[in-house]
């Protein structure tokens, strides 16, 4: 029987947090964990589980898994919840490699032959839009995500919507029907200025409205759904396990839910999209990281036919030297980068053992390095601290 042997974690450029678990018989799996604002906390998360997943089977992996949420008695969160997903996904990747296949064969099998991305255009504070958006469209996408709005503070609704109506107008002139444009509202719009914003939008046809609301703000979704039944709603990448969907997916208010894979785990968000599928309800997973996580989450994408699109950060604005850090891209640390390479906008299923990944260990090794990076600290004009 094999056994885990090492685990080490590599903060690389862009912002990413890599994880490689390496087993006694000399197997090399890969996970990736998210929030590079709180990276310190969560390579001392990571630390922490070494010491209790040391010595066991990795072939183990729901046992594993379940240990690391729940043994320290006190539970869930995001920094537990990524440090144990980026472990989780490196085991599932020492399965497949073991196996000879790719994870999704575990996982009930293919379901579909490609399945359709997104890209984003725009950044934090979306400008020249629709250049943007013809950069995609030459890459092959037909599908495309900016943010609705940047900071907006409660009653000063006019000049934001003006604005969003502005640039999903302009959008819309360039590329009629041709592409599809989902908004992201970050949850950093307050209710009172999200009512003004809807009533202006649906004439534009988004494909979704992401996170009009914050996870906290339970009931929202219901209140939503009733003054926007015609515009689909999106949100979930904040939340952690089935029982957050659960509770979300019964009050009947959300459209299309949007797990991401290095919160929630691999394993862990098959189950979520099962558990959607029983609501008609489809799955995106949410993945502006890293390659690895995106390589995980096609695993779940091509084994669960409630996957509607896949989102993915091939030159996201964070990539491209955000607040002062060295850029890279998410192709950048594979040996072979067609299995993340995108033809007419759409991923072929993978072939590939395990996550179907070769990665570069010695690139990865020698871009190791102690970035640091600073919460945004958005503020509107009377000094409040702003949603960002």
């Amino acid at each position: 029987m094999d056994r885990i042997a090492e685990i080490t974690s590599f903060t690389v450029p862009p912002r990413w947090i890599f994880v490689r678990v390496r087993t006694a018989q000399g197997l090399v799996g890969w996970g990736e964990a998210i929030i590079p604002k709180r990276k310190n906390a969560v390579i001392g998360a990571i630390a922490d589980l070494t010491n209790v997943v040391l010595g066991m089977d990795p072939a183990r992996i729901e046992d594993i898994a379940s240990s690391l949420r729940k043994g320290g008695f006190f539970r869930n969160g995001p920094i537990l919840g990524t440090a144990t997903a980026a472990l989780e996904i490196a085991l599932w990747d020492i399965k497949g490699q073991r196996a000879g296949m790719p994870v999704f064969e575990f996982l009930g099998g293919r379901v579909r032959d490609n399945i359709r991305s997104y890209t984003w255009i725009g950044g934090d504070d979306p400008g020249d839009v629709v250049r943007h958006a013809k950069e995609r469209v030459e890459q092959g996408f037909d599908a495309v995500k900016m943010n609705a709005t940047p900071a907006v503070a409660p009653l000063e609704w006019r000049e934001a919507t003006e604005n969003l109506v502005r640039r999903m107008g302009s959008l819309r002139d360039a590329f009629g029907g041709s592409i599809d444009i989902a908004l992201d509202f970050h949850g950093r719009v307050p209710r009172l200025v999200l009512k003004q914003m809807i009533r202006e939008i649906g004439q534009f046809d988004p494909l979704w409205i992401e996170e009009p609301f914050l996870p906290e703000h339970a009931g929202t979704d219901d209140l939503l759904a009733r003054i926007c039944p015609h515009i689909p709603i999106a949100t979930g990448e904040r939340m952690l396990h089935r029982w957050d969907f659960q509770r979300l997916l019964e009050r009947g208010g959300v459209d299309v839910i949007q797990p991401d894979i290095s919160i929630t785990g691999l394993f862990e968000m098959e189950k979520i999209a099962r558990l959607a599928e029983i609501y008609d309800v489809g799955v995106a997973p949410h993945c502006p990281n890293g390659p690895i996580s995106l390589a995980a989450s096609l695993q779940v994408d091509f084994c669960c036919a409630n996957t509607v699109i896949q989102e993915q950060g091939l030159g996201l604005h964070y990539n491209q030297g955000y607040a002062g850090l060295p850029p890279a891209d998410i192709l950048d640390y594979l040996e072979d980068t067609d299995v993340l390479t995108t033809r007419n906008g759409r991923f072929d299923c993978p072939a590939g053992p395990g996550l179907g990944l070769t990665l570069k260990g010695d690139a990865i090794e020698a871009a190791h390095m102690d970035w640091s990076l600073p919460d945004p600290d958005w503020r509107h004009r009377d000094g409040v601290y702003a949603e960002w």
